[in-house]
């Protein structure tokens, strides 16, 4: 069963079978030139199993759309070059970043994740909102 988790401002949550993904965007202003179309966003993950059983983080999965609706997808194994263990009420952190062509955009995925007994399934990522701040508005 997934529901929303709740979620402090600026952070989005979301479990999946115990696994809690939360994520909080940062406008990278330092690294974005807008008059370049380059706008340039860090996100910090917190990855929480608050489940009984031990999961293994085996791959990744990112949809990525700006506000044109030009898509990009990312997928491959782990994350940041690691596939984390977590045992019950263990986390994983790591942040990572991404560029886009227009001021705002929208990210959302998955994780997938296996349990000690070879189980795979999808962690879902919280869909979340990439608005830089000169915006004064969001997409999502």
């Amino acid at each position: 069963m997934e529901h929303l988790a709740p979620f402090a401002e600026g952070i989005y949550a979301r479990t999946t079978r115990a696994i809690t993904v939360s994520v909080e965007p940062e406008y990278l202003d330092d690294q974005s030139f807008p008059e370049e179309h380059r706008y340039v966003w860090a996100y910090h993950v917190r990855i929480e199993n608050q489940g009984t059983q031990t999961v293994q983080l085996k791959s990744r999965y990112w949809r990525i759309t700006d506000e044109l609706g030009h898509v990009q997808e990312v997928s491959g194994a782990g994350v940041i070059g690691e596939q984390p263990v977590l045992g019950p009420g263990e986390s994983f952190e790591y942040t990572s970043g991404t560029p886009l062509g227009t001021a705002s955009g929208i990210m959302q995925g998955y994780y997938v994740m296996e349990t000690e007994s070879g189980e795979t399934f999808q962690a879902t990522i919280p869909v979340f909102s990439l608005d830089s701040p000169s915006l004064g508005r969001q997409l999502h």
